[in-house]
């Protein structure tokens, strides 16, 4: 149980925030965070909420043993962790009927997708399954890869962070089962696609695709290998991390999307397109207007897109103008062009995100299911320069931070009235005036952006800042340059404005926010006017429908430290953090009335032998037996309430000082008169046990002793009586000359048939030499029968069925040379295989007498050993043999200089050894071709000579009146 813990609390911290004893106190709260994150507690509770650490290394509490522990226990009977959550989440589902929603928060690099990745993994791995529900579970789990490589990327402060908030609903069918699921993505970074900041990189999936795409692949899409080709790749000067194998991970993300149900083509095009896009440069006219200078990239962005390369060209240099109902093309200048091209690669990306989820969303549909949803979104973002982005992202916290607060003062009063306990007004701060500062209707933030966006006339930025500072500019959550004081104008820009948010104070620059909103592309380009604040502000509106529809489960993530280093705990950071989570506002809120409530059992079960009157057990009602105990520890009016069936304890030290008591007892327990009796009885039985098993290691050491001293005897012994014959005195001495001299024998066997370095053996193993020596003889005849086993295998995978001459070959032995003795005397270094030839000229085809020598790298051609053409093997391209029974072939040799003339044409009587030779020697095994009726080879470089070969009565070799060599094979 959870309360089990709080005896180590000095070491460990408390398990459950609201356990505080200062609770209002920030540097209490982070301590016992220190607390636990040095031990590797990194899940602790506010409550019903989990506060999880980004711990930056594996941990072994995500194993199938730890899903089988949390998995139908009530939530506090084990300690903190994310598979509590998920497990109560799915039981108040299934026994409530009401949907569920799991909301996890955190800045980026707190460890939120990891988080929502352990809840899906705990659900397809604990829930019912069957063959369709268990192809649900895998494509819920893929979508994960996928989502993350369109959707992640690397940033100064995380290797994978999302760069757009997601909302998954996980259905369930009536047995609980997973049988669907829904997912809403919101405000996609899209801007990453065409710009980086130094150190970031764009999404995930782009380098994955260049990284790991098979080359046909890239080849069809017009890609290379290489991500520095790409001008959308290097803004951020960061192709390469070493944390993130893009070439695993496009294994994993090309296996996700066909488990979901993508083909490549329609989706790698368009990520291609996108590339192409980037790499499409202006050049420009005396007239200012720009024209394309890469006309490539057009043809590939029209073959990828579907669309007619001249009106892609016209449409990314001019744009379309409606005057009077007349249309007109207007020549753009480089930079309009430039920003005409990066508009359409961020309206292609983010359509496209959109329809790759929409298309999971298609494999997953599932009608009439309950549900549990897991929100995985932003946390409150502070940068050194906060754009529109951050503007959006923090007006998300700011209404989650809203529906958080509601929900968490829902829940209490809801549990209070339950069980009939007066509930007391808290106060807290209500951050509406902030959302109201954003989202009011005409006079909001986001009403003056899209009205400026709209307006005509020469609206900018500026312009907008100045909107702002006449229409909120009283407002006391927002400020300017202009209406700051002194002191604070020397820490803000004059193009930046400032709302001071529920977290804290956060600058946004204005610079951006009209084109981010406007997400405009000119009429040519097929794109409308869109205002991304709004819709933005439309979906969180959807967003918070739903939310407040579920009954909700929290997780808020921290990140311990900026480095991503194991063990480094960033109190500064986590401050802030804390701060902008609102983890002391609802800590504060879960305070206010009572620290720690439990059911009647449970707290009775567990402290019930502190009481004579409850221990060992209560007979009566629960809440009898728990009024009883509380009365007897002394438990004053105030300090506690009884409910309909809980007990509410309001100070944590009351329950810590009850704790204590209960490990003193347990002490004076176990000194009771049974617990005595049984101890003695276990301790008499270990003491002969002891006894009994010193007594047997003792006979053991004894025997040990013995057994060696009378072997010392008799060798000693037999050494004396060793010159006598064999006798009980020296027949130990004497076997044991024996054997030495035989294991030296084994490690010293002599290797070759000569050497006669043989160990002196005892008188009565002189005839072991004999034996050794035949055994020698006879492994060296088995090693060449081996090796001319091996030869001859080679042969018959090259020639049988192919040759006609073959069957002859196959009775006569390999040998290693058929040179005369005279002739083999003369040549050195001696060859692996020497064979007379006769050598035909490539021109006049006259024979000349010759010997082939095959050496270790290279085959050489003699005459009497004179040396007269060397082929080295590596240039040997191949072999051409006839399928008849004559022994002619070609060597076709690389001609890359002017030692390599041409082809060699040769003839032998032993053709099939020769060649068996030549293909183990040269490694050609696969390059020898066999053929029927010609052989065609090269006489010089550019030019072809032809050898013809037919059936005949005899040998007959000579060149024919077409000029080709003609060659009659006799019959077999």
């Amino acid at each position: 149980m959870m309360e089990s813990a709080l005896t180590a609390r000095d070491r460990v911290g408390v398990q459950d925030f609201v356990l505080l004893e200062n609770h209002t106190s920030e540097v209490a709260f982070i301590e016992n965070l220190r607390k636990r994150f040095k031990e590797n507690l990194i899940y602790t509770y506010i409550g019903s909420v989990l506060v999880s650490m980004n711990p930056y290394k594996d941990l072994e509490i995500y194993t199938k043993q730890h899903m089988d522990r949390y998995r139908g226990v009530n939530f506090y009977e084990v300690s903190p962790h994310i598979y509590a959550v998920a497990d109560n989440a799915y039981r108040s589902m299934r026994t409530e009927r009401r949907d569920q929603c799991i909301l996890i928060s955190g800045e980026s690099g707190a460890g939120k997708t990891e988080a929502s990745k352990k809840v899906l993994q705990y659900y397809a791995i604990t829930c019912p399954a069957s063959e369709h529900v268990q192809t649900v579970k895998d494509r819920l789990l893929q979508s994960n890869p996928v989502l993350e490589a369109f959707g992640n990327a690397k940033t100064l402060r995380n290797d994978n962070s999302s760069r757009f908030g997601k909302y998954m609903d996980i259905q369930f069918d009536f047995k609980g089962a997973p049988v669907g699921g829904h997912i809403i993505n919101y405000l996609l970074e899209k801007s990453r696609v065409v710009h980086q900041s130094h150190g970031e990189r764009n999404f995930h999936i782009f380098y994955q695709l260049i990284e790991g795409g098979e080359d046909d692949l890239l080849r069809r899409l017009g890609l290379e290998k290489n991500a520095q080709q790409y001008q959308y790749l290097v803004k951020g000067n960061c192709p390469k991390v070493s944390s993130i194998n893009d070439r695993n991970d496009w294994k994993i993300v090309r296996k996700a999307l066909s488990v979901i149900g993508f083909t490549d083509d329609e989706l790698l095009n368009i990520i291609a397109s996108v590339l192409h896009l980037g790499n499409v440069q202006y050049g420009g006219e005396d007239s200012g207007s720009a024209y394309i200078t890469t006309e490539t990239q057009i043809k590939y962005l029209a073959r990828l897109l579907g669309v007619d390369g001249t009106v892609l060209k016209e449409a990314l240099t001019h744009k379309k103008i409606i005057a009077k109902g007349e249309e007109l093309m207007s020549p753009l200048n480089q930079e309009q062009a430039a920003s005409a091209r990066d508009a359409l690669s961020k309206a292609i990306y983010g359509r496209t995100f959109t329809w790759l989820v929409n298309k999971i969303n298609g494999s997953l549909a599932f009608k009439n299911a309950s549900v549990i949803g897991l929100l995985d979104i932003y946390g409150f973002e502070v940068f050194q320069n906060n754009s529109f982005e951050q503007f959006c992202i923090n007006y998300c916290n700011e209404k989650l931070q809203q529906l958080f607060i509601e929900l968490t003062l829902k829940s209490e009063q809801e549990e209070y009235e339950a069980e009939g306990i007066t509930w007391e007004p808290v106060q807290y701060f209500n951050n509406k005036i902030i959302c109201d500062l954003v989202e009011e209707k005409f006079k909001g933030i986001i009403s003056i952006l899209d009205e400026e966006c709209l307006r005509p006339g020469d609206a900018s930025d500026i312009t907008f800042l100045e909107k702002l500072e006449n229409t909120v500019g009283g407002h006391a959550h927002f400020l300017t340059h202009k209406l700051a004081d002194g002191k604070t104008r020397k820490v803000m820009g004059r193009e930046e404005f400032r709302l001071i948010h529920y977290a804290g104070e956060v600058n946004y620059n204005v610079n951006g926010f009209l084109d981010k909103n406007n997400d405009l592309l000119f009429r040519n380009l097929k794109e409308v006017r869109a205002q991304a604040a709004t819709q933005f502000k439309n979906s969180l509106a959807k967003l918070m429908e739903i939310l407040m529809s579920k009954e909700p489960s929290y997780v808020r993530c921290i990140k311990p430290n900026d480095a991503k280093q194991a063990g480094r705990f960033d109190e500064v950071l986590i401050r802030h953090q804390v701060k902008y989570l609102g983890l002391m506002e609802n800590l504060r809120v879960r305070r206010a009335g009572f620290a720690y409530r439990r059911r009647y059992e449970t707290f009775l079960q567990r402290y019930k032998s502190l009481c004579p009157d409850t221990w060992p057990n209560w007979d009566g009602r629960l809440v009898d037996g728990v009024s009883t105990l509380v009365k007897h520890l002394g438990y004053k009016p105030e300090e506690y309430k009884l409910g309909r069936t809980k007990i509410f304890i309001r100070f944590p030290k009351t329950l810590f000082a009850t704790e204590d008591a209960l490990e003193v007892r347990k002490h004076s327990l176990g000194m009771s008169y049974s617990q005595k009796t049984k101890y003695r009885k276990m301790r008499q039985s270990a003491i002969k046990i002891q006894a009994w098993w010193r007594g047997i290691l003792a006979c053991r050491e004894a025997k040990r002793r013995r057994e060696a001293a009378n072997t010392i005897r008799r060798f000693i012994k037999g050494f004396i009586y060793r010159h006598q014959p064999r006798c009980p005195e020296n027949e130990y001495f004497l076997d044991y000359v024996r054997y030495s001299f035989l294991m030296k024998l084994h490690r010293s066997l002599p290797k070759t048939v000569l050497d006669k370095s043989w160990p002196t053996p005892p008188p009565a193993l002189i005839e072991v030499r004999y034996i050794c020596h035949e055994s020698v003889i006879r492994t060296v005849i088995d090693s060449s029968r081996c090796e001319m086993r091996d030869y001859k295998m080679v042969a018959s995978e090259i020639f049988k069925d192919k040759k006609d001459n073959y069957p002859q070959s196959v009775p006569k032995l390999f040998v290693g040379s058929r040179l005369s003795d005279d002739c083999a005397n003369i040549i050195h270094p001696s060859p692996q295989y020497a064979v007379p030839v006769t050598k035909y000229d490539r021109k006049g085809y006259k024979a000349r007498n010759r010997q082939l020598l095959l050496m270790a790298n290279s085959a050489i051609i003699v005459e009497e050993a004179k040396l007269k053409q060397r082929i080295d093997y590596s240039s040997l391209k191949g072999i051409s043999v006839s399928s008849l029974s004559d022994g002619m072939f070609v060597l076709h040799v690389a001609c890359e200089d002017n030692k390599q003339k041409g082809d060699v044409v040769l003839q032998s009587e032993h053709v099939i050894e020769a060649l068996t030779k030549v293909a183990i020697c040269a490694e050609k095994m696969n390059s020898i071709n066999i053929n029927q009726g010609s052989i065609k080879f090269n006489v010089a470089q550019g030019k072809e000579g032809i050898i013809d070969f037919t059936s005949g009565s005899e040998l007959l070799i000579a060149k024919a009146k077409n000029g080709h060599l003609s060659v009659v094979s006799t019959a077999d």
